[in-house]
């Protein structure tokens, strides 16, 4: 075989693409990753690089459904990734479910409309902290305890995020293989603080003016942001570890 047989290679395509809303969350896992670029694609920021020699493209989408469907959307455009995994953290909606335990979604459900089924090939194993089941997508953050009770009772679902169903549609529109894999990041033992709902901007942003007045009007809500901090910290770390073995078998499963 001669050199100008063969085929180019598509610099541009990657074989795994996924969508998260913050860079804490996907900034472990970047972490292990190669040849890391990083630009620019309309109002999002896109990641690329290798890992272990699999071509990975991430983009940031912010928080909530309407930016994760066109961040999907423009990763499809951008990359033409075979797979698409939505990941990121997520709220247990059962007490069983620990700060820093795997959520993998076998159904994803809103609060109106049919589950969207899919098929993940694995089972739930609680003594590793991996859980297999159905998911909760919303449009806002899912603050008290009583809030999750009432939504698990309500929809079934084991977890709750603001983006996975919308990337999901997307993917189902497109005929793009998908998963959905969540970290843990805040449990059933306690409410978020009432400041965590101004602290984090539709595009992912820290907004640093709603740090600074919260800590002025209730000084105690430093221990509060430092507990959330070190519970993000620990579920980015186990959804990097998670990844390290998905993306390797969902590239070996692209034909």
């Amino acid at each position: 075989m001669t050199p100008t047989d063969v085929a180019p290679v598509d610099a541009t395509r990657a074989e795994i693409g996924i969508v998260c809303s913050l860079p804490l969350e996907i900034g472990d896992f970047l972490g292990r990753c190669q040849r890391i670029k990083t630009y620019s694609g309309g109002p999002f920021k896109f990641v690329g690089g290798l890992y272990d020699g699999i071509r990975v493209a991430v983009v940031e989408a912010g928080t909530g459904p309407v930016r994760a469907r066109r961040a999907t959307l423009a990763l499809l455009d951008a990359h033409r990734p075979a797979w698409i995994i939505s990941t990121g953290f997520a709220g247990a909606l059962q007490p069983e479910l620990k700060i820093g335990n795997i959520v993998v979604a076998n159904e994803i459900v809103g609060l109106q409309g049919e589950p969207l089924k899919i098929d993940v090939g694995m089972n739930s194993d609680p003594a590793r902290g991996l859980h297999v089941g159905r998911t909760l997508t919303v449009d806002k953050m899912i603050r008290t305890i009583i809030e999750k009770q009432t939504l698990s009772a309500q929809t079934g679902a084991i977890a709750v995020d603001m983006e996975s169903l919308a990337v999901a549609t997307v993917c189902r529109e497109t005929k793009t293989r998908f998963m959905a894999v969540r970290a843990i990041s805040d449990d059933m033992s306690a409410d978020l603080p009432p400041e965590v709902l101004s602290l984090v901007g539709e595009t992912g942003a820290i907004r640093f003016g709603a740090v600074i007045g919260s800590l002025w009007k209730r000084p105690s809500s430093i221990k509060d942001m430092w507990r959330m901090r070190e519970h993000a910290m620990d579920a980015s770390e186990k959804l990097a570890s998670f990844l390290d073995g998905i993306v390797v078998q969902l590239s070996r499963a692209i034909t």
